[in-house]
């Protein structure tokens, strides 16, 4: 769509006429979660089902949907009472993943299909990661995970529609460069593992979509040059005075597509995890924690973005498949308003860079290290267990409420209109200008966040959006430190490990009291939004339904 194609009178901003560019939504193409079991859970369902209402998703992703717990692979009919026989060949079973699917397609959404882990008895080696006991191993027989992944596909094509199928993506396993963690064979085998997995696919169907290789993080040095991890090239990192002015460049990614260009193999998209941390070894072998700076997602998606347009795969697509403002699951950032302001800033920075960027994940319900402790236990969700929300929850609320077409960006904030309403919103925040390129950073308890409430100054937002109805009213929103801050509301109760039924709702209604004020659009036709924003302030405006 261009300037010329738009049907709707050009607003004014600031005495300026606008011209329009497309805004992805690039937050709500996909969201993360745990594993696929949890998703058998009645709360996990309900908070899924409020996300995707609320916040628009369209695909989800999961490990585990070949786990043991989901009971697709049996070689022998298994424990308990009844016989341990071993069966003449594999039977494959979908009942569990077939509860998930359907649960996920009836909510209108699609599975990003993460294929993994290594069901036991395929396994080479068992239990090399989480609580749950996931087996990230290569398969002791290739021929029979080619037959899983196979007998999977047509499965699912016989359930919901070669249509259908074609729309979702297959990823083959999850940072396989983490070695032994979750991946305990070399780099050379997960490519095979890849190339055999899309050949399968492909035979089906060349529609389907399936890409790699799912890795980790973007790293300055050459621990994962070789085949498998190198911690003896980690150590300039973990001495670097300044890690910043350091080259960091993707994992694997150059070497994958250069792999399967010489064997002729399709990738239609390339996946990775972006997390702005890492963690390094130094000589004495201790683990050095490393915080980038606020651009780092922005500055490592330009550069992706650049190497698969000049690949040999200039039109893959480029997906996210894991991002939050830390790889930590008792990271406290991930509970405050802090976490809120930063995620903000960096979709709408990043919202053209990718294809997806699925923020990891819509729950706490998440079990890799077993449930959290407490009910902000600095998981990832959006939500916690109970389903309270965080200040995250309701920025991705903000994000979701921004029309698709973009009339103003500045260093703080957006204004947008939606092509099919042409109704006008806005989102501004307040990422402290005292943080300078600093990012939010890590915390391991509640406590230690708070130090951040302190570093400011307040900011002014005042804009003159033009060529508006008379008498319109917008909703004003903001989420600051007095108000949504559930968290704060949480360690003033005195941080209850197992809070009452009653604490629990007086959480809930925190968590939802945000600041909220009408403005109406005068008979200028002018809406003037002269808003002082405090520190680490999120805020949208948008017309009233």
């Amino acid at each position: 769509m261009t300037n010329d194609d738009v049907s709707e009178p050009r607003l004014r901003i600031d005495g300026r006429l606008c011209d329009e560019s497309a805004l992805p939504h690039v937050w709500s193409r996909c969201v993360g979660a745990g594993r696929a079991n949890e998703a058998l859970r009645a709360d996990w369902q309900r908070q899924f089902a409020e996300a995707v209402d609320t916040l628009g998703f369209q695909y989800i992703r999961f490990h585990g949907v070949f786990h043991d717990d989901m009971f697709v692979y049996r070689e022998s009919y298994g424990g308990g009472f009844g016989p341990n026989s071993p069966l003449a060949s594999p039977v494959y079973t979908f009942s569990y993943v077939d509860k998930v699917f359907d649960f996920i397609l009836d909510r209108g959404v699609r599975p990003f299909v993460e294929l993994g882990f290594m069901p036991r008895e395929l396994a080479t080696v068992t239990e090399t990661l989480f609580w749950w006991g996931a087996h990230c191993s290569p398969p002791k027989d290739m021929a029979r995970w080619v037959e899983l992944v196979t007998r999977s596909v047509e499965h699912w094509i016989d359930r919901y529609g070669i249509a259908e199928v074609r729309e979702w993506r297959f990823e083959v396993w999850n940072e396989p460069n983490l070695v032994p963690h979750f991946w305990t064979g070399t780099k050379t085998e997960y490519f095979e593992l890849y190339a055999q997995t899309v050949r399968a696919i492909k035979a089906i169907d060349p529609a389907l979509k399936v890409g790699g290789p799912a890795t980790s993080v973007f790293v300055p040095d050459d621990r994962y040059k070789g085949e498998v991890e190198d911690r003896s090239a980690m150590t300039g990192t973990a001495a670097a005075a300044d890690v910043d002015a350091l080259d960091w460049r993707p994992v694997w990614i150059e070497d994958f597509i250069a792999w399967c260009a010489e064997r002729e193999l399709p990738i239609d998209f390339i996946s990775t995890h972006t997390y702005p941390t890492d963690y390094a070894f130094g000589a004495d072998g201790e683990a050095v924690p490393i915080t980038r700076y606020a651009d780092a997602t922005f500055d490592d998606l330009t550069l992706l973005r650049e190497l698969v347009r000049n690949s040999a795969y200039p039109d893959a697509e480029i997906h996210i498949t894991e991002w939050s403002t830390s790889p930590s699951s008792r990271d406290f950032i991930h509970d405050t308003v802090f976490a809120a302001t930063s995620i903000t800033r960096s979709y709408l920075k990043c919202a053209t860079l990718a294809d997806s960027i699925s923020y990891w994940t819509f729950t706490d319900v998440f079990e890799e290290g077993g449930a959290g402790i407490g009910p902000f236990h600095g998981g990832f969700g959006l939500v916690n267990e109970a389903g309270v929300h965080k200040p995250t929850f309701h920025a991705f609320t903000m994000l979701e409420r921004l029309g698709d077409r973009l009339l103003l960006e500045t260093s703080d904030g957006v204004v947008t209109r939606d092509s099919r309403t042409s109704a006008v919103s806005a989102l501004f925040f307040n990422y402290p200008g005292d943080m300078g390129m600093r990012a939010v950073g890590s915390e391991e308890t509640y406590p230690a966040t708070r130090a951040r409430a302190e570093i400011g100054p307040s900011r002014r937002i005042r804009h003159a959006i033009g060529g508006l109805e008379p008498g319109t009213a917008f909703l004003v929103e903001i989420l600051d430190w007095e108000h949504g801050n559930v968290a704060e509301a949480w360690y003033r109760l005195g941080s209850p490990l197992n809070p009452s039924r009653a604490e629990i709702e007086h959480l809930s209604g925190v968590a939802d009291s945000l600041l909220r004020f009408t403005l109406t659009v005068p008979g200028t036709g002018v809406l003037d939004l002269d808003v002082e924003l405090a520190p680490w302030a999120v805020m949208s405006v948008r017309q009233s339904a």
